[in-house]
């Protein structure tokens, strides 16, 4: 797979990344097994996270013996003091049986709270810059779900790469990419796939080419993933016709309100299984009644435990009305079931 310039970093990264949420689902042979195609593909960037229960774990275990100078390697951390963070890049290197990361993200700038974070005294990118001057990260980044601000971030100029969600339906980071283009900044880009609501993944990765200078991470679950997307990406094909038509109509049946199934809002102090119950309209368009029931039946009893104590609320970085959603969901289903 072609490599390409990845921002003022200058590192020489694949077209693609891989994401490492879904390696926690997995178990270590499998999770192995992927990370090994991947590299056999050409794919030498890895994204991932302490967040991501025991995903760097099962990364360290697959690049164990492999140059280090031949990979990206890129993690974050949700810490907000020194002493999380600190204890949080620890075991990231140690997991991953690293010395350091190229890249450290400062995970989720995604409320006002964190934005203000950064760069108070003591604050978390003084922790960051440390870290690079210690040698155990090359480049300081950040992740973010609102592009407010994340542009707000990026133009202090003081980070080198930035991951943001953008895909032909969350359309709102096109003016984060062009900002990123002029402070020539490293872009990942997260949700390519719309946290797997995009099921047609040529039309999805054909969008995402148009653009030079973002490295789109999919998750990855199984090897039949990874090689198509893969194959789609080296082809380096424009968009087709059918492409475009398939985007519009998604577009027309996602709207905004829609769950990407980052799970951000878990753990539920009901023990409602929240993004599963979220996505129940379409589980049923994808999938017979039959199908549709063996994915969403547990997700959708636990949200009738639902309060509506809106504990949930504040931790969506998409802003969503998650008991209203609930609601209209378990309502679609019990049309469809009774």
């Amino acid at each position: 797979m072609k490599k390409v310039r990845f921002g003022r970093t200058e590192l020489q990264v694949s077209k693609i990344a891989l994401g490492g949420i879904p390696l926690q689902r997995l178990t270590k042979a499998e999770a192995i097994a992927v990370v090994h195609e991947s590299l056999a593909l050409g794919i030498n960037f890895i994204d991932t996270a302490n967040f991501y229960l025991d995903s760097e774990e099962k990364i360290g275990a697959a690049i164990r013996g492999i140059p280090r100078q031949e990979l990206v390697l890129s993690t974050k951390s949700l810490g907000q003091t020194a002493a999380d963070l600190t204890a949080h890049l620890n075991n990231s290197l140690k997991l991953l049986g690293v010395d350091y990361v190229d890249i450290f993200h400062l995970h989720s700038v995604s409320t006002p709270e964190r934005l203000n974070n950064v760069f108070k005294e003591n604050g978390t990118f003084e922790w960051l810059q440390e870290q690079v001057k210690a040698g155990k990260v090359r480049f300081p980044a950040f992740s973010s779900h609102r592009i407010d601000l994340a542009l707000q971030l990026m133009e202090t100029n003081r980070f080198d790469v930035v991951q943001l969600p953008f895909n032909y339906v969350d359309q709102e980071g096109e003016e984060a990419i062009n900002l990123a283009r002029q402070l020539d900044l490293g872009f990942i880009c997260m949700k390519p796939l719309g946290g797997g609501r995009l099921t047609d993944a040529g039309s999805a990765f054909r969008f995402l080419m148009q653009y030079d200078n973002l490295v789109p991470n999919p998750g990855i679950e199984t090897l039949e993933e990874i090689r198509e997307i893969a194959a789609i990406v080296a082809s380096n094909a424009s968009l087709t016709l059918a492409d475009e038509t398939e985007i519009a109509r998604v577009r027309a049946e996602l709207g905004t309100q829609w769950c990407h199934k980052c799970d951000y809002c878990q753990p539920c102090l009901q023990g409602v299984q929240i993004s599963g119950a979220l996505t129940v309209e379409c589980t049923f368009k994808r999938y017979n009644v039959e199908g549709a029931r063996l994915l969403i039946d547990r997700p959708v009893e636990s949200a009738r435990a639902c309060t509506e104590c809106g504990d949930c609320l504040p931790r969506c970085p998409y802003q969503l009305n998650i008991p209203q959603l609930l609601k209209e969901n378990i309502a679609f289903y019990d049309s469809i079931v009774t």
